[in-house]
């Protein structure tokens, strides 16, 4: 399965690194949002449970992974930029979904908060408008190691609070990917952090009022960290919410064990592939007199 590669020029500004997987019997394409840190590869088993029967395109922020060479890393980018990089990419690939993975979903709210006349349904994973005491506690510890640009600290962290439900060959691959980045992405992530902790929720759920299309929203049962209760507030908020919780999953949710990755498939495939109209059966009287359908 190998994807067809382009850097994307985005409107003079940035240059963005995609990979499209083309199906020849989809019909729907969606696009993928990455989380903070977080680069293409992270939707490998994803893109396994979307395709063939989605077109999936997967894409790095300009200050990550195989953007980042053919970026120039002056500041850090707001969310607002990021969800303007979305749009751009929803028109480029002429996508019909969008589903984002933590952080991505701030962008992801933002770019549907346009109402991008294109999508049709969003699902926003591992997501919540909600900083609980857990999510707190681990923003609060990263801020102070990301500020220090202290890798050990940064790659500790995030194996031991979000990704504590992880397979240990998956937490090692983890801790190898966030200590060895480039300074300018823990920049990147500390902007992130400062924004969520001296901010209140009113952004985003000013946001979710402006979406127009059906929103599913898919939780971790084991995440402490964006909560399943949490992200149900957004019923209050988003006209069409849908909402799943994945068992025995923390954050990562297809990525720890099979039964989550296929229970996230399940989901994903229900909401996003809509169910058959129901077949109208006819009959004939045959000699035999019994039924037989048509």
């Amino acid at each position: 399965m190998r994807p067809e590669i382009a850097v994307l020029d985005i409107q003079g500004q940035f240059r963005v690194y995609t990979e499209f997987y083309r199906a020849d019997a989809a019909e729907k394409t969606i696009v993928m949002v990455n989380g903070s840190l977080a680069t293409t590869a992270s939707f490998a088993q994803t893109v396994r449970n979307l395709h063939p029967q989605f077109n999936v395109v997967l894409y790095d922020q300009p200050y990550a992974g195989k953007s980042k060479p053919h970026n120039v890393h002056e500041k850090p980018l707001t969310k607002e930029v990021e969800g303007q990089i979305l749009l751009e990419l929803i028109d480029h690939f002429n996508a019909e979904h969008v589903m984002s993975f933590s952080w991505g979903g701030a962008a992801a709210l933002v770019a549907l908060a346009h109402r991008p006349k294109r999508i049709e349904k969003a699902v926003i994973s591992s997501f919540s408008p909600v900083i609980n005491e857990h999510m707190h506690d681990y923003l609060t510890r990263g801020q102070q190691h990301l500020g220090a640009f202290d890798r050990y600290e940064v790659g500790t962290l995030i194996n031991s609070t979000i990704g504590k439900h992880l397979p240990s060959l998956f937490k090692r691959f983890n801790y190898r990917h966030v200590s060895s980045l480039d300074l300018h992405e823990y920049a990147q992530m500390h902007h992130h952090i400062n924004h969520v902790l001296d901010t209140t929720t009113h952004g985003q759920i000013k946001a979710a009022k402006r979406i127009n299309v059906p929103v599913l929203f898919m939780n971790g049962e084991w995440d402490e960290y964006t909560a399943a209760p949490d992200a149900r507030l957004f019923a209050n908020h988003i006209r069409d919410c849908h909402f799943t919780t994945i068992n025995n999953a923390g954050h990562f949710l297809d990525m720890e064990n099979k039964a989550a990755c296929l229970e996230s498939q399940n989901a994903l495939m229900s909401f996003l592939t809509p169910a058959p109209e129901p077949t109208r059966l006819q009959y004939r009287q045959v000699q035999s007199n019994h039924a037989f359908a048509i």
